[in-house]
């Protein structure tokens, strides 16, 4: 069975893939992996987000008066799985501007607020990092200590970030503080807009280099960091659901399944230019994946179909986190042995097979079981959401 879209939808598909080929050609990875692998992919993803602007293509699925396309739900899945396939490069506009900020802001921002930074996100010209993980408070995100105290127009933020994604490249911050130690963990927790984080007086942003050797995560440190109280994002104190708003802007998953699909793609076409014990080996392995792939297509398309219909997917997204994560680990490990010794060599290797995207891959899908809410979390939330289990 083969699930297609609307002729208008269709027609969207090819310009989009036109405009794709044009823009990153047969290449994929760089920009769009954990971890640029240097500063010039990083320039890349910039000049992409430049031409998605001029294009107004940026923040698609975005109302047409903050700078968006109004794309209907599916329009938006077109976008994210074309994006997936090619390995788009992004900088953090899109996927924590365009795809959380954003759309937190639209809903719970102020007019001053929605005005000042939205059309610095569709421009490109605000690149976002979010400040919510600790050392203490990842899974269990509402054990976050950074503090936030009140001093007249501002308030001045102390304590730590980790696992903070692109900040070294990011300008912008959103981030969730406690307002009001006493107050039971769900509560007394802000949303802030921290600004210029590169020049912010106190705010000192250090390294933490995957075991992929890329740099992609760091530290955050705020020492008596001052931040505009106009800054503040929603009512004082109320900023845990704010932050769970943004939270349900970040699982769509289509995009990953397409990426998947272009890694497999080019392991068959490796796989028949091999000899005959090779491809007698892993052929029917090969098949299996790419069956369990279109698996995860449609459970993303399940996703898209339930926000046609104005539902709001909970326990169906974390199937497909789980779904997803699991299923890449297992994809890129089959393909590094596929491979062959050649197969652990990375992309600065000059005879890397595949350019060496599939050892970086499969090092850097292994914490995608973790991260973005671990993959225990969300069979919690499977077990109590979905099938009505009682709580442990």
């Amino acid at each position: 069975m083969e699930l297609r879209f609307g002729e208008k939808e269709e027609q969207l598909r090819a310009e989009v893939r036109s405009f794709l080929k044009e823009q990153i050609g047969g290449e994929t990875g760089g920009g769009s992996q954990l971890g640029s692998r240097s500063d010039e992919d990083f320039q890349r993803a910039q000049a992409f987000n430049a031409a998605l602007a001029e294009r107004g293509w940026i923040a698609p699925a975005w109302p047409k008066e903050y700078g968006g396309l109004g794309a209907s739900i599916f329009e938006q899945m077109v976008f994210n799985e074309e994006f997936g396939y090619f390995g788009a490069p992004d900088t953090g506009t899109r996927g924590f501007g365009v795809g959380m900020i954003g759309p937190t802001l639209i809903i719970h921002g102020t007019e001053e607020q929605k005005r000042h930074y939205l059309p610095k996100i569709t421009s490109g010209e605000h690149i976002w990092c979010q400040g919510y993980s600790e050392p203490g408070a990842g899974s269990d995100l509402a054990s976050l200590q950074t503090r936030a105290v009140r001093d007249g127009d501002d308030f001045v933020v102390n304590g730590q970030k980790i696992w903070t994604s692109g900040g070294h490249r990011a300008n912008q911050m959103f981030c969730l503080v406690r307002t009001d130690p006493e107050a039971p963990k769900h509560r007394g927790i802000s949303f802030l807009l921290i600004d210029d984080i590169k020049n912010t007086p106190g705010l000192t942003i250090q390294p933490l280099v995957n075991m992929a050797n890329r740099h992609h995560f760091n530290e955050v440190f705020f020492e008596d960091v001052r931040v505009p109280a106009k800054n503040l994002v929603g009512e004082e104190n109320r900023g845990w659901y704010v932050g769970m708003t943004l939270l349900d802007f970040e699982r769509s998953g289509i995009g990953t399944t397409a990426a998947q699909r272009r890694t497999l793609e080019k392991l068959t076409a490796s796989l028949r230019e091999g000899p005959e014990e090779i491809r007698a080996k892993y052929r029917t392995k090969l098949a299996d994946f790419v069956i369990a792939n279109n698996v995860g297509r449609f459970l993303g398309y399940r996703i898209g179909y339930m926000q046609s219909r104005g539902e709001v997917p909970n326990y169906e997204a974390s199937v497909v986190k789980i779904y997803q994560s699991e299923l890449g680990q297992k994809i890129y490990n089959f393909g590094v042995n596929l491979l062959g010794l050649g197969g652990q060599l990375m992309p600065e290797e000059g005879k890397a097979p595949l350019g060496g995207d599939l050892p970086e891959s499969y090092i850097q899908a292994v914490p995608s079981s973790i991260y973005s809410g671990t993959n225990e979390i969300q069979r919690n939330i499977i077990a109590t959401r979905g099938l009505g289990l009682p709580r442990g």
